[in-house]
């Protein structure tokens, strides 16, 4: 492998033990086919055998690497940690446990041939395709959420903030991790703020999801930490720059609507 990759995937994963195999197994399956030099980082955290299995796949597959540490570190931790080490032209990131297949890349990569910098997987455009729903007291908390995010932090434009399907150019991924605090789920949310404050085109794209019932959000006090981590996106200081947009005016906000997807 050289070392610039066109592109870099990063898995980040808690306890995989039970799916990391199959989901290495098909994403080396599309990649291998693609005829492009690749790099694909499982960022891993957990008490179980998700490191262990991945070294093992890693001894014929050069290609894949892997962080890891112990205890519950956060999705949003193991991203920082996985962007620390990718070196592709365009990086992303997808779930560990596969509930967007990597096959979606090929409705990616357009778009950054457009001038995109951001492009988001999304399960609420009109070519989105749901595969398998979320239960149905977890859609309903799917929608409270979305009400609360939008009205605490805003980015009305994004219609589904947390499709954990996303890439980016190279520029924009270390731009928008070196600033990045958040480590839990919230982090998707985090980043999408932060591409919007640093003046990035973001493309929202419908790609196929599969819910694996497998919820590892604690109800009360998961949801409590989310929101308070809303407040914290919305309301930190992410350092000076010169490019930073002040959403406080809507005006000055109000050209990144355009860059979402027709639905």
């Amino acid at each position: 492998m050289s070392s610039s990759p066109y592109l870099s995937v990063i898995l980040p994963a808690y306890n995989e033990a039970a799916s990391i195999r199959r989901t290495l197994a098909s994403v080396r399956a599309f990649l291998d086919a693609q005829g492009f030099e690749y790099q694909v980082i499982v960022a891993a955290d957990g008490s179980d055998s998700t490191p262990e299995i991945v070294r093992e796949v890693a001894r014929d597959w050069p290609a894949l690497q892997l962080t890891a540490e112990k205890g519950r570190r956060g999705k949003g931790h193991g991203l920082k940690r996985g962007m620390r080490l990718a070196t592709g032209e365009i990086i992303g990131f997808l779930d560990a446990d596969y509930k967007t297949p990597i096959d979606e890349f090929a409705k990616i990569v357009p778009w950054f041939s457009e001038g995109y910098q951001l492009v988001a997987g999304s399960r609420g455009l009109g070519d989105s395709r749901v595969v398998r729903k979320q239960r149905v007291y977890r859609q309903l908390g799917s929608r409270v959420f979305a009400l609360g995010m939008h009205w605490i932090v805003g980015i009305r434009h994004i219609r589904d903030t947390q499709c954990g399907f996303k890439f980016f150019t190279r520029a924009a991924a270390r731009e928008i991790f070196s600033r990045a605090r958040i480590d839990g789920y919230m982090c998707d949310v985090e980043i999408l703020w932060l591409a919007q404050l640093l003046g990035y085109q973001v493309r929202e794209v419908g790609v196929i999801w599969s819910d694996d019932g497998d919820s590892r959000l604690e109800l009360v006090s998961g949801n409590f930490r989310n929101f308070l981590d809303l407040f914290r996106i919305r309301f930190g200081r992410y350092g000076a720059s010169t490019r930073l947009v002040e959403l406080r005016d809507p005006a000055l906000a109000a050209p990144l609507a355009g860059h979402q997807s027709e639905p």
